[in-house]
């Protein structure tokens, strides 16, 4: 099922009647193809198709030369429903599987009847009909600018034992103007794509023998990763947060006593046996910091308790939706859960909401969004926890942000995870792309279920609240995104080359040398290319490496113990003394510039 996107109903409609043309076109060029579904998504639509052969990319243009042809033909969408018993005859009479089968689902589930469109021309036949809730446009005609983009494989409802079909992805805009600049975006994206730069700049890389979705950090990659994972720990050392290191498997009864095992057991993997018992790889880590809570009694004057671990978690993703980093099974978090009292909560949460922003704006991300995902009141068995307790929670969150200047965020209903609503953090890239990266989470299952007291003034026993925060959230996503966003060119703190000192000749080698060991000297990590190529053979390769200076040395420099620095990211180059430059590079390094 598509996720709801940020489009306008209107766009959402035009969108959704995209996909129902592309499945008509579809079955003109292939009249056995059997038909999935096909919603709206964020910025177009797709289809999924079960069809004689694989696409190749050739078909997507002949697809849209039909698609234009109903278009023109300014065919109506007709809405109709039928008795469901009727409607499963018919979608099993024109050999539609998987809509008989999505009928009867439908069925079982209680429904009496099954809504139909059917495209009728201008002399009132019918051309295509098919099972949709819709809504659609009131005629083909009045589509907008669209563009099949792309092919992928999905399995039927989303799960591996099911047939693989083939999806067709398009997008959609109102007008030509904001399709091209869409598809000139896509251009760009394809060109930051972590995925092919991890490939090129050596920064990981993934291996079928080690398995799907388990990234293997190369030098290079390691050296960024750590360096931000460096900063993020001691930026919350600085704001009053303590360590925490915690083991990558538990006993089962753990899992048990913590709900995981009911309510998110399917994201769990299976068991290990050690001394005949049951043991499960972590999919999350605040249990093992409950129980370091409750090792000793604890007063309301310790409180609050900020804790972070960068601890590795292991969740079971389906392979259909592994992608690159973005999405892999075992991934670390910057996790860090903070114990209050009830009268210190809402200065907490805000502290967590600052701490977000300024580790967030260091990494250059500037364009931030804030959504509250709060419990879907159609289905509170999905969440644990009674109705004051909600509604006090969900009232804080929002109070805070509105509080913190962020009044126009987004409400999204039913996107709580089963022990209390949060905040999700979505920021946009250098390209105008959002990502959902840090989270603040609020938790009343944990400290109920094992037992979370504090003495507090009173001398009587109280429950504290819980607050789960991971910033970066996964350091695997957060280092995808990052790496799409700066499009491989890192800020010299975090590159893991931030000067490469090119020789013009040989005879330049030696006090290109001893610069680079005064560099060395001061923790800066260089390189050196020898001249054993030509010279602008070597700043090609620096500026494939994407490297964020270079430092050319000729006669010139030699004599006046200068460097002649190239800027990647402006392309100009500048005279330095070599030691004002070291200066420079320091300052910029120290103050993550």
């Amino acid at each position: 099922m598509a996720k709801k996107t940020s489009a306008s109903p209107e766009m959402e409609k035009m969108r959704h009647s995209c996909a129902h043309v592309l499945a008509q076109a579809v079955l003109q060029m292939f009249p056995e193809a059997k038909l999935g579904f096909g919603p709206a998504i964020e910025n177009g639509f797709y289809y999924d198709f079960e069809l004689p052969r694989t696409l190749i990319p050739e078909d997507l243009p002949l697809i849209e030369k039909k698609m234009k042809h109903i278009v023109k033909q300014n065919q109506k969408f007709k809405k109709y429903e039928k008795p469901i018993k009727e409607s499963i005859t018919f979608l099993d009479k024109i050999n539609q599987d998987y809509k008989v089968e999505a009928a009867n689902d439908l069925a079982k589930e209680g429904h009496d009847t099954i809504k139909f469109f059917e495209n009728v021309d201008q002399k009132g036949q019918g051309t295509f009909v098919d099972m949709c809730e819709g809504p659609h446009l009131e005629s083909t005609g009045k589509l907008g600018a669209y563009k099949l983009t792309h092919t992928a494989g999905a399995y039927w409802k989303g799960d591996e034992k099911r047939p693989m079909l083939q999806r067709i992805y398009g997008v959609c805009f109102a007008t030509q103007k904001e399709l091209d600049e869409h598809l000139k975006k896509l251009e760009e994206a394809k060109k930051r794509d972590h995925r092919k730069l991890g490939t090129e700049l050596e920064l990981f890389t993934f291996d079928e023998e080690v398995g799907a979705g388990l990234p293997l950090w190369l030098p290079k990659g390691a050296y960024i990763r750590h360096k931000i994972m460096e900063f993020a720990f001691n930026t919350y050392l600085a704001n009053g947060y303590d360590p925490v290191c915690t083991p990558h498997i538990a006993n089962v009864a753990l899992w048990s006593h913590s709900g995981h095992l009911d309510f998110y057991g399917d994201s769990m993997y299976g068991s290990l046996t050690i001394d005949e018992e049951e043991y499960r790889l972590k999919p999350m880590n605040c249990p093992f910091h409950v129980k370091m809570y409750n090792n000793t009694t604890r007063s309301y004057r310790e409180l609050p308790f900020r804790w972070t671990e960068m601890g590795t978690v292991y969740r079971y993703e389906r392979s259909g939706t592994l992608h690159g980093l973005t999405r892999v099974r075992g991934f670390t978090q910057d996790d860090a859960h903070i114990i209050c009292r009830p009268d210190q909560l809402k200065e907490e949460l805000r502290k967590a909401l600052d701490l977000t922003l300024f580790i967030l704006k260091t990494f250059g991300f500037e364009d931030i969004e804030m959504n509250v995902s709060v419990r879907d009141p159609e289905n509170k068995e999905k969440f644990i926890g009674d109705d004051k307790r909600w509604e006090q929670a969900e009232d804080t969150l929002k109070e805070v942000l509105e509080e913190s200047g962020f009044k126009d965020y987004v409400y999204d209903i039913g996107g709580a995870v089963f022990y209390g609503p949060k905040i999700d953090v979505k920021v946009a890239d250098s390209i105008g792309r959002m990502w959902q990266l840090s989270t603040i989470q609020f938790d009343f299952n944990l400290p109920e279920r094992f037992g979370m007291t504090y003495v507090g003034e009173d001398g009587n026993d109280h429950v504290p609240y819980m607050i789960h925060r991971a910033l970066l959230g996964s350091l695997e996503r957060f280092m995808g995104v990052l790496i799409e966003h700066y499009g491989g060119a890192f800020p010299a703190w975090l590159a893991p080359t931030p000067i490469v000192f090119i020789p013009v000749a040989q005879t330049h080698e030696k006090y290109a040398e001893e610069i680079m060991e005064k560099f060395k000297k001061e923790g800066i990590r260089a390189e050196m290319y020898p001249a054993t190529d030509t010279l602008g053979k070597r700043i090609r390769a620096a500026e494939m490496k994407k490297i964020p200076y270079m430092a050319v040395i000729g006669d010139k420099e030699v004599e006046g113990k200068s460097l002649a620095i190239r800027d990647y990211k402006t392309k100009k180059q500048n005279s330095y003394p070599a030691a004002k430059f070291l200066k420079q590079l320091e300052k910029e390094i120290s103050q993550q510039q």
